[in-house]
């Protein structure tokens, strides 16, 4: 990340006292930041093997570790904190991690202890006036694709995170992509909303406004899940942050935007200096685009994944087509297999840890899709969630769970049908609604659709889904093999009652 330390360093020699980080905590301005990354990379800098894992809160800590950590060229590991311990331990072990960071020593003590992991607590250093434990993990290194400055893991479709190991230069190749296409500038404020182990928010809520010389607000950690985003008065709250801070731009998951949306359409002012708010992580409706540009919003859908360094293609002001998830971004070379299958090409990962196999490129992504005349992406679904009904037609969940998650009465839905007659739908109900109400919504959805993508049976969900339950992704993404496989029994139960009427 030598061009990302070369750009903080011009900011500190040009706009020294101009805010870099700020919160609740700390403020830093540029010339404060770069002495911090200076010294703390001076302290790291004596670590010999293994990745720096980082397990800190949203703070300026966060920021200042993870930069230091890549100025003194060791590769970094963030720890996302929606992670479980189990999950955190494999991405330790998995990574080979050789040293942990953090400002929670008992919440990872323990976490070290419970999964047999040795440790030594070194001496303790200082991050933007935070208190930060050092822990030397026994960890047998692993096999890192060289060049590998960041490994960043998610969870994918199944309970055991891949670490995506990625480069310096692909990482700021799309942290510059981005803030030239938000055009962002020194006089934005970005309130960093989503954990900052997540690499959309790391890359494009961190990297792209240092490059900028923005100020960047980490927002406390862990409250803005995807479990909140759907309870309460969320969007309230939310609202009332992005007002307090004049943050002008945040990246949100679709659910959190919801909230924003519906706070302000019942009365909550709308946040004044906003101008940008990305959108990503999952599908987005066009009409909750809509829902939010009709209350002021500025709101723009994305595109991207891990294995691409984050964002792959992004709406802006100046080039808008809802339904779409917007323009490539200049590095990025889009082409397509012959199923249709999204490859993309120019900003790629090295390679996953512990794996000595070449990564793709271009690489598959497993999304669908087609751009269209005037160059903007659009996605069609997920190849391996294609279903093929009883009666051989092939359906995107994607495409009627977005339907049915227009209407005001259903938060989320899980759609199934493979071999079956018809379809049928796990769904979580907004606040206050009543099962009349969803069935009501439902029938209203399925006017929409076609015969076959229609949803003949639903039932209520237990509980929402989020990455905390594991039925989300940790960038929001539906992990429905795991919800089938919650609600299989029930949702067998369903058809065969449906059999017995028909005799």
């Amino acid at each position: 990340m030598q061009s990302l330390i070369a750009a903080i360093a011009e900011h500190a020699s040009s706009q020294p006292e101009r805010r870099a980080i700020q919160n609740s905590r700390t403020t830093l301005d540029y010339a404060g930041l770069q002495a911090a990354i200076l010294s703390a990379a001076a302290q790291l800098g004596g670590i010999h093997h293994g990745a720096i894992a980082i397990g800190l809160e949203n703070n300026a800590a966060w920021v200042i570790g993870d930069l230091a950590v890549l100025a003194a060229g060791k590769p970094c590991l963030p720890l996302p904190p929606f992670f479980t311990p189990a999950q955190q331990a494999h991405a330790l072990r998995d990574a080979g991690a050789g040293w942990l960071l953090t400002d929670r020593p008992d919440f990872y003590e323990g976490l070290l202890q419970q999964h047999s992991i040795n440790a030594v607590r070194e001496t303790d250093i200082d991050l933007a006036g935070v208190n930060i434990a050092q822990f030397r993990p026994s960890i047998a290194p692993t096999w890192l694709p060289p060049g590998t400055a960041k490994i960043t893991y998610t969870s994918g479709t199944t309970g055991t995170p891949k670490g995506v190991c990625l480069s310096a230069a692909i990482m700021e190749n799309v942290a510059r992509a981005l803030a030239a296409a938000t055009r962002m500038s020194p006089a934005d404020r970005h309130l960093c909303l989503l954990p900052l182990a997540t690499l959309l928010e790391n890359i494009g809520g961190v990297y792209a406004p240092l490059f900028s010389g923005a100020c960047i607000i980490p927002s406390a950690g862990r409250q803005h899940s995807d479990a909140s985003a759907i309870a309460g008065n969320y969007g309230s709250t939310l609202a009332g942050m992005l007002e307090q801070t004049q943050a002008t731009t945040a990246i949100m998951i679709p659910q959190m935007l919801h909230a924003l949306a519906a706070a302000v359409e019942t009365g909550t002012p709308r946040p004044q200096a906003l101008r940008f708010l990305a959108v990503g992580g999952a599908r987005v409706s066009p009409a909750l685009l809509t829902r939010a540009a009709n209350a002021g919003l500025p709101a723009f859908e994305g595109y991207g994944l891990s294995e691409c360094a984050s964002v792959v293609a992004l709406n802006t002001p100046q080039n808008n087509r809802p339904g779409s998830v917007g323009w490539p971004l200049p590095h990025v070379r889009i082409d397509f297999a012959d199923d249709g299958e999204i490859m993309i090409s120019g900003a790629t990962l090295l390679g996953y840890a512990g794996d000595n196999t070449t990564a793709g490129n271009p690489w598959p992504t497993g999304d669908l899709g087609y751009l269209d005349a005037d160059g903007f992406l659009h996605l069609s679904g997920r190849k391996k969630d294609l279903f093929i009904t009883a009666f051989g037609r092939n359906v995107s969940p994607h495409w009627v769970e977005s339907e049915l998650t227009l209407q005001p009465a259903i938060a989320q839905a899980s759609v199934h049908g493979e071999a079956r007659p018809w379809n049928t739908a796990v769904v979580v109900p907004r606040a206050g609604a009543t099962p009349e109400a969803i069935t009501a919504a439902i029938a209203a959805a399925n006017r929409n659709l076609p015969g076959y993508a229609q949803v003949s049976r639903w039932l209520a969900a237990q509980e929402p889904f989020t990455s905390e339950n594991g039925e989300l992704t940790t960038n929001g993404r539906l992990r429905r093999t795991v919800v089938a496989k919650r609600y299989a029994h029930t949702i067998d139960q369903l058809y065969l009652e449906h059999s017995r009427e028909l005799l």
